[in-house]
């Protein structure tokens, strides 16, 4: 595995239109690669949580349970990536804490099969309301 992948796959996801690609290329050089996956640690992050449960709830049109989410952050990369489950279909995500960016896949359909449903995602940074009253 070449960790500067890493940096391509950042790119993609930061400028690539066809979700899907991005996904495939996070797949096929990182999510199963024992040297990838045993460089960071399990982590809780509510922003994530959030993301999941709101995003996956569009995506399904209706309330929906999210179970076995394993979500781990990788620290020098400031890299998190997991899989969790959404009523019976798999799921996985990827974000970039630093450009705060990230991409979420979960199966269309249960039993789960080769229709994938993405979703690309960014944090909103909240600015406080205008103070006219502050003149610098």
């Amino acid at each position: 595995m070449k960790i500067d992948r890493l940096q391509s796959l950042k790119q993609k996801l930061t400028n690539d239109a066809d979700l899907s690609r991005i996904w495939l290329f996070y797949m096929d050089y990182f999510a199963d690669q024992p040297e990838f996956t045993d460089l960071g640690e399990p982590v809780y992050n509510e922003y994530l949580d959030a993301v999941l449960q709101k995003t996956c709830q569009q995506m399904f049109a209706r309330a929906i349970k999210i179970t076995d989410f394993l979500l781990i952050y990788i620290t020098p990369y400031r890299l998190f990536h997991g899989a969790f489950q959404v009523e019976g279909r798999i799921g996985g995500v990827i974000y970039f804490e630093d450009i705060k960016i990230g991409l979420l896949a979960v199966s269309a359909d249960y039993p789960p099969n080769d229709v994938v449903k993405y979703s690309r995602f960014s944090e909103v940074i909240q600015l406080s309301a205008a103070n006219y009253n502050e003149r610098n």
